[in-house]
């Protein structure tokens, strides 16, 4: 697996990327909230983060990671090569090289929250919604 920069042109296999992950983890979401993100995603919020992507052996995305500010903004995987080690791999690169400490994580998502307890984070904070001022609450993790 090979960790690369993002480029423009790969920010349409993202978004494909993206959804198929929030579709599968993300079950508490409304589906009107997920198609209103989606061109919010791909036209303002890939461009506000350092985005890397992991490749597989034939060059095909499998996970994409995006930082700003020491923040991981974003951290999704491909849903069938979720349990592979990816997000792990994306996520100690995001700590190692590009400085993050930090992450906001929904509070319903008990998968990432496990994830990112595992490697190391810790909650140190709650707000009762997420950064659209939707009903989804984010706990605030550190290392």
């Amino acid at each position: 697996m090979n960790i690369e920069i993002v480029e423009k042109e790969d920010h349409l296999k993202l978004i494909e990327v993206w959804e198929a992950s929030v579709r599968a983890t993300h079950d508490f979401l409304a589906e009107d909230d997920l198609q209103e993100l989606k061109p919010l995603i791909l036209e303002h919020y890939f461009d506000a983060v350092d985005l890397r992507c992991a490749k597989n052996a034939h060059g095909e995305i499998q996970g994409f990671c995006g930082v700003h500010d020491g923040n991981i903004e974003m951290l999704f995987i491909s849903p069938d090569a979720r349990g592979k080690g990816i997000g792990a791999l994306l996520s100690a690169h995001a700590i190692k090289e590009q400085g993050a400490s930090k992450v906001d994580v929904n509070e319903q998502n008990e998968q990432a929250l496990g994830f990112y307890q595992h490697i190391g984070f810790k909650v140190i904070g709650r707000s009762p919604v997420d950064g659209q001022g939707k009903p989804y609450p984010l706990l605030h993790m550190a290392l």
